[in-house]
């Protein structure tokens, strides 16, 4: 109720007559069922621009971070996480990451929407980087709806670092959904889980047309562009 009320009332109808979003392909998001959007990540707003328009809620999985602060900046943060539909996720691994997958799972089943970054953190320079396998399994497992959906000149608005947005056009670019029910029941196979991100990755490179790089966000963040150019995928 909250949300829909920060949606609807509050923060919704003030961005999107600050930075009036376009957007491009809603056709194809189902009005039902269980959906995954697999999105790149430009910036921090991008959990704010992609529900702002679909009608349905989203849930994100964000790192557990947001949610352990301390003090009143700490409170102000976690609520506002949860006042969006974050989901606390751990990344450190193991069995702190199954539990997170189980999560996401466990909202999928109810018919609910996620949304999901494969680069597993925000692009410092623009490019799209590969994907991390969770997805995957989560898509075989779920057996939900995979929409590809591109952020536009997010980064422009609010780049990594940032305080502050500034005020301008961004876009949101939904694609067809996917469909990997040809891999159904082999959710165990690393070869499999490994050739469903790539596709997404390949779709969002697509969507958006960002250089694509075949090598983890996380592996090259603070290294300079030109030592972070091996091949790309």
């Amino acid at each position: 109720m909250f949300y829909l009320f920060l949606k609807n009332v509050i923060v919704g109808p003030f961005l999107l007559s600050v930075f009036r979003p376009w957007v491009r392909g809603a056709e194809h998001v189902p009005p039902k069922g269980a959906v995954i959007f697999a999105s790149n990540h430009l910036s921090f707003i991008d959990s704010v621009f992609l529900p702002l328009v679909v009608d349905r809620q989203i849930r994100f999985l964000a790192k557990s971070e947001y949610f352990t602060g301390r003090g009143l900046r700490g409170w102000i943060v976690k609520t506002f996480f949860l006042a969006i539909g974050q989901l606390p996720i751990d990344r450190s691994g193991g069995k702190a990451s199954e539990a997170s997958l189980n999560t996401g799972l466990e909202h999928l089943a109810t018919g609910g929407q996620l949304g999901i970054y494969p680069e597993g953190t925000r692009s410092h320079d623009g490019r799209l980087y590969r994907g991390r396998t969770g997805i995957a399994r989560m898509v075989l497992e779920s057996g939900a709806i995979v929409i590809p959906v591109a952020m536009i000149d997010t980064d422009k608005v609010m780049p990594v670092g940032a305080k502050l947005p500034k005020v301008r056009r961004v876009g949101v670019v939904f694609g067809e959904p996917i469909d990997f029910s040809r891999f159904a029941g082999m959710e165990g196979d690393r070869f499999v889980l490994r050739s469903i991100t790539d596709e997404i990755m390949y779709e969002l490179s697509h969507l958006g047309g960002q250089e694509y790089v075949d090598v983890y966000a996380s592996s090259v963040k603070g290294r300079p562009q030109s030592a972070a150019s091996p091949a790309l995928g």
